[in-house]
């Protein structure tokens, strides 16, 4: 950060203008809860231990601490207004409200974050300016993390990858129902744009996908989405399968590739 001054001159008398680097504020994170405090003091060094634990995430610096390589995207759930931008997708869904005063607007933004390795979550955020519409978004999605189980999409290959999902699920939300079906390496998301952008972020790579009901609102078919993939940790698998069907539970860990 810098500071423009003025002085004057040695040998001029006129005024000068200089900058002065300013030292910019260090933001150190003080945790309010004990799960951050542990987290902080290195107690807990891996987020599975979160997980394991039961524990809710209540400050979005746990998840930067224990997840590293995280990745943010904003989705498309608004529409630009207007006669020659009207209908293009962008990330700031505008409503207003009718009042005595006059309109009041708000604007609602939908976050993803995740690290492409089996951890992903979405949160939405609202407010009357736009910045902290997608500040509070991004937060929100740190709060909402979970934990994705993947597995094996074919049982045509030897090599138990985990490229896709283990079975078929089935997720839903309002009136719009998202059927996620497992799908072979190479074959990609074929899935709506912006769910795929989900999925990219929780690291799997080839799906099979059907959806049902009113569509065209985004937030809800998102929300299905989620719903989907939490049901691929509801379901019970006999140890024996777990090998066949090739699942993991949270990110691929190296020593699993040998």
């Amino acid at each position: 950060m810098a500071k423009i001054i003025q002085r004057k001159g040695a040998h001029t008398g006129e005024p000068e203008v200089g900058i002065e680097k300013v030292p910019e504020m260090a933001k150190e994170w003080k945790p309010v809860t004990d799960l951050g405090r542990q987290v902080k003091d290195g107690k807990i060094t891996d987020i599975d231990q979160v997980f394991d634990l039961g524990s809710p995430i209540m400050e979005a610096q746990i998840v930067d601490s224990l997840v590293p390589g995280l990745e943010e995207d904003l989705l498309l759930i608004g529409q630009a207004k207007g006669k020659f931008g009207g209908g293009q997708r962008r990330i700031f869904r505008q409503t207003q409200k009718k009042t005595k005063e006059g309109n009041k607007i708000k604007f609602t933004t939908l976050a993803v974050v995740g690290n492409r390795n089996g951890y992903v979550g979405i949160g939405i955020g609202k407010s009357k300016e736009t910045v902290p519409s997608r500040d509070k978004a991004k937060r929100n999605a740190r709060l909402a993390l979970i934990r994705i189980r993947r597995g094996c999409g074919s049982w045509a290959t030897d090599a138990r990858e985990a490229n896709s999902i283990p079975f078929a699920v089935t997720g839903k939300c309002g009136s719009c129902r998202v059927h996620l079906m497992p799908a072979p390496p190479g074959k990609g998301l074929v899935i709506e744009r912006e769910c795929a952008k989900v999925l990219a972020l929780a690291g799997i790579k080839d799906i099979w996908s059907r959806t049902d009901g009113q569509a065209k609102t985004k937030l809800n078919q998102v929300y299905a989405l989620i719903d989907a993939l939490k049901q691929l940790s509801k379901v019970k698998i006999q140890p024996g399968d777990v090998a066949k069907l090739g699942v993991i539970e949270g990110r691929l860990r190296e020593n699993k590739l040998n």
